[in-house]
Formats: structure tokens, sequence, C-alpha cells
């Protein structure tokens, strides 16, 4: 495992489709590469799927459609007739049952099985006439089961603030199911404390929120407390932060080192400040400043927050620090 400071990554458990760079099981025997997952496979437990070859479908075999008809939709193989709506659902039901634990899922994108938007809508009347999109049999399995998790496909992890907040969520899923495994107050208590920074960059609502139950003014019993905090902690990361609020959290943390730095580096964060407040620079840039300053200064207070280190430094693109464009 990479190391964040002193304490190691929690290696994530996510489902991935298996054409994404594992199996050649796509309908023409082919393989998709992708660098995102290529890139996540040596940091995460990834558990790979094929939803069609799991049906009997084979491969290579004719491709599937989802198609649509007096407002019921289903799968079906138009070469050969066959109906895949029963089998996928049956499928899906039971593999998920039998997943155990996970902290997320790439899934291939516009797939009729796996997709999870942007799947290509179509009539059944044998024109095959493309009229909306919606979600795949399969990836829609998976995103009813696991809606607080993180579920993602891998043409929109090209999009850099889409992958860090990903990622984000991925890794702090995973830290949080490692936490409730050794269910103490202290421990989600700590856990709280770590992400503070983190929370107050998505909102300082959510941040507080989360404080109050970890307060326990009403001496719950601990798992009650680790079930609630679970679940807004899982809300609060759930859609990328907003600039302003993400502004605020890097202010706070500057704070910390300001009186230290010199009229150079002073002016450097305020540039710095400034482009990513016009979206030309990434918080990427910001943060790896005020880690040096942590470090230089030897800041107990802020080296362990996870927001200077969210997930594994070796999964970041070259280019996010170069630019903000899809940044938080």
């Amino acid at each position: 495992m990479t190391t964040r400071n002193a304490a190691p990554f929690v290696t994530p458990r996510v489902l991935v489709s298996a054409c994404l760079g594992f199996e050649a099981c796509r309908w023409n025997k082919a393989v998709v590469r992708s660098p995102f997952v290529d890139a996540l496979r040596d940091h995460a437990d990834c558990v790979t799927v094929c939803p069609e070859r799991e049906i009997g479908l084979g491969v290579p075999r004719d491709p599937v459609h989802v198609e649509e008809r007096r407002g019921l939709r289903t799968l079906v193989q138009p070469a050969t007739g066959r109906d895949c709506t029963a089998a996928m659902r049956e499928f899906a039901a039971a593999f998920l049952a039998r997943l155990g634990p996970l902290d997320g899922a790439v899934l291939k994108a516009r797939s009729p099985s796996c997709g999870i938007k942007d799947v290509k809508i179509r009539t059944a009347d044998g024109a095959s006439v493309v009229t909306g999109k919606g979600i795949g049999f399969f990836g829609g399995a998976v995103l009813d089961a696991h809606p607080d998790l993180p579920v993602e496909d891998e043409g929109r992890m090209t999009n850099a603030r889409l992958r860090e907040h990903f990622l984000t969520r991925l890794f702090a899923q995973a830290r949080l199911r490692a936490a409730a495994a050794r269910p103490a107050m202290k421990t989600i208590v700590a856990f709280h404390a770590a992400h503070k920074y983190l929370l107050m960059a998505y909102g300082q609502t959510s941040l507080r929120g989360l404080g109050r139950i970890v307060a326990n003014h009403e001496k719950r019993p601990t798992p009650d407390v680790f079930a609630d905090y679970a679940a807004r902690f899982a809300r609060a990361l759930d859609h990328p932060p907003r600039v302003p609020a993400a502004i605020n959290a890097l202010q706070h943390m500057y704070g910390y080192v300001s009186s230290e730095l010199n009229a150079a580096e002073k002016r450097l964060f305020d540039r710095a400040l400034t482009e990513y407040r016009q979206n030309r620079y990434g918080a990427i840039v910001l943060l790896q400043l005020i880690k040096s300053w942590v470090a230089r200064f030897d800041v107990a207070y802020l080296a362990d927050q996870v927001i200077l280190e969210p997930f594994p430094a070796a999964l970041v693109s070259p280019a996010d620090s170069a630019s903000g464009k899809g940044t938080r």
C-alpha cells in the first residue's frame, strides 16, 4: 500500500467491468483500454464482471440493445430475437447479493448492460431507432443496490474534476469501512477529526451536522452513531465541492502557516488562489503548497488531514496540476 504521511491508505474494493483492461470479453471479443482503470488496479482490490457473458451470451456474441415498447424497457439481442431481460435481472440480483463489501464501481460507458447513463434506448419495432438515453440493466442494479457509493463509467474519468471527486469518495468510503470494523467512539471521533477540512471543502453544513453526530450528546449506542454518521458522510461527498467552499477550507489551513511565511511565499499562495478561483489551476496546486509548509513547519494539527492527500498521489494525472478545467 502507498502511504499518506505515516498512515497507510486503505485499499478500496471496487467493482469493475471486466472488459476495461482485464479480459477481451466485449461482444466483438475486444478489450477496452482505460488509463484510469490501469492506474487504479495497482491501488485497489478490483472485482471484475462481464454480465452479458455471465448470462450465457458468449464471446464473441451478437450485440444486445435496450428497447422500449409502451413504456417497458427490455434487453434484447436483435440478431437472435432473444429477450435477455429476466436473465440479466436475475443475475444482477444474485451477483450483487453475494458480492460482499464494496467501496465503489467503474463500469463500461454506454453499455446496454453496464452503462450508468447515456445508454441508447431504441424502438422495438424492428427499425431500432434511437429515441432517448437511459441506464443499462446491470448498471442500474448497481446504482439501486449501492446508492451511497461512488459509481462511475470509464468515459467520465477522463474529466479531471469528476476523476478527483470519484477517487476522493472511493478512498474515503474505504477508510470509513475500515473504521466501522473497529466500532468504538474514539475511532469515529478520530475519523471525523482527520476529515475535518475535506468535509469543510464540501460544505460547512455537512461538517457541522456530522460533528453533532460524533458529539453524541444523546449517548446513543456506538453502532447507531456509526450508521448515522456513515449515511450522512456519504451524502456530504455526493457532489463535487463548489469552489467557494473549497477556498474556505484552503484559507483555514493556510492560516496555520501564514505567520511563518515570507512575503514572496504569501504572494505565491495569493496568486495560486486567484488562478484557482479563475479555474486556471486545480486545487492540487494549493494543496501541495500547504502540504509542503505543513511539513516544513511541523504543523502537527494539519499533518494527518486527509484533504492533503485524499488518495494515492500516483493516481493524480500530471495534467491535473496544470489546468483547473474540470477540477474542484
